[in-house]
């Protein structure tokens, strides 16, 4: 590089600081027309306090800008500022593309600020400017992307503090405590669901991957929502229900299941979710077959009746089937088999007799030695009542053996 070109750059510098330096006097005057820049296009009037915010950051903003320019060796308080209007755009819910606006024209009116000083004090200078643009573009670039990368890290934490507070909210309705009038309307407002409407409670049994993911479910689906929790070995929905029914329910999960779900019956409000979770885990419970199995609750009460009171449920298998603990596993198996299969086809031997593929009076047979070992009666309602409730307690438990200890 010549000497010439040498001293030709150090004049622009010069010049272009001295600019600086004349522009920084008038800070407040290029805060106010950047304030009017960016209230021009915006679709609302703000109130006095909010102007006067909005005035406090610009000029602040400026001042940082024109730092930087006069000592580009030093500390970038500029970034730090940009930053900090980043992660407060952020918290405020604001959008980022508002912030990246008011930089763009934050350069334009700065530039435009030169541009006016130097035809004031040196015009036949105002041609050399041109070299001086891409430096300031460059300075308006990184605080640009400095605010933009602190937003989207704030933006993060947000939503990561939002899912977390969606997620206690969940787990003490679910744990019964929607009773509190504080909790209920926190709920209302961080679930944006109402206290009073129709809800249910999905819960999955987990088997290794098998169990739908909190996040591989339906969010919207047939007009219900759901909102999915994790625990240790299920996986809970909380279900906005809208005017679907129970049956829209199952349907929208039976593609989906891949594990045993239980189903609460419909309850009218969060403060009832407590008590539908539990209902839930009862109809879960009833689910015992190799197959994953959709447990409506309504459609299992004698099994959950079974479930809820197991010391019972082994007691009543004691005294209504207990004479079966003598007969020889396999055909025991063959007995409750007939059972079960006569019960299903509503009492009809020749239908039972068709589905176990053997002859109408065998099944005869087998009932009556049923009635035999048990001492009861299949024609008694009260005998069929014990019997049906304690073959409900012998098809949950892990087998005869374990219930009869």
């Amino acid at each position: 590089m010549t000497v010439f070109a040498l001293t030709h750059e150090k004049s622009d510098r010069v010049i272009m600081q001295n600019a600086v330096r004349r522009l920084a006097e008038r800070l407040p005057e290029l805060a106010d027309r950047l304030v009017e820049e960016i209230l021009s296009g915006e679709q609302h009037e703000r109130s006095a306090e909010l102007r006067g915010d909005l005035w406090k950051m610009c000029h602040v903003g400026l001042g940082h800008g024109i730092e930087a320019i006069l000592n580009p060796g030093g500390t970038r308080t500029d970034l730090r500022w940009a930053e900090y209007l980043g992660r407060r755009r952020a918290e405020q819910g604001l959008p980022l593309d508002q912030l990246l606006r008011s930089y763009r024209l934050a350069g334009s009116v700065f530039w435009q600020g030169i541009v006016e000083v130097i035809s004031e004090d040196n015009p036949e200078y105002v041609p050399q400017l041109v070299r001086h643009v891409t430096n300031t573009w460059q300075t308006i670039d990184q605080q640009s992307v400095a605010a933009a990368e602190a937003y989207h890290r704030t933006e993060y934490d947000v939503l990561r503090r939002g899912d977390e507070r969606v997620q206690a909210v969940v787990d003490a309705l679910l744990e019964g405590r929607g009773a509190d009038g504080g909790l209920l309307n926190t709920a209302t407002t961080v679930l944006g669901l109402p206290a009073h409407g129709r809800y249910a409670v999905v819960v999955q049994g987990q088997r290794g991957d098998t169990a739908l993911p909190p996040h591989g479910g339906p969010a919207e689906a047939r007009g219900m929502r759901f909102i999915w929790r994790m625990r240790a070995d299920t996986v809970i929905a909380l279900v906005s229900l809208g005017s679907a029914g129970i049956d829209e329910l199952v349907e929208v999960l039976r593609s989906r299941t891949r594990c045993h779900t239980g189903i609460s019956p419909v309850v009218e409000g969060l403060a009832d979710l407590g008590r539908a979770r539990w209902l839930a885990d009862l109809a879960l419970r009833t689910c015992s077959g190799p197959e994953p199995e959709l447990a409506r609750l309504d459609e299992r009460l004698p099994s959950a009746l079974v479930v809820s009171q197991p010391d019972l449920a082994g007691y009543l298998y004691q005294q209504a089937l207990g004479g079966l603990t003598d007969v020889e596993p396999g055909y025991r198996d063959i007995l409750v088999s007939t059972l079960t299969a006569w019960l299903d086809c509503n009492g009809s031997a020749g239908q039972a007799a068709r589905r176990l593929y053997c002859h109408r009076n065998t099944v005869l047979n087998r009932l009556r030695r049923i009635e035999a070992l048990t001492g009861r009666s299949l024609a008694s309602p009260r005998d069929l009542v014990e019997l049906v409730l304690a073959l409900n307690a012998f098809t949950l438990r892990s087998g005869l053996d374990e219930l009869s200890g």
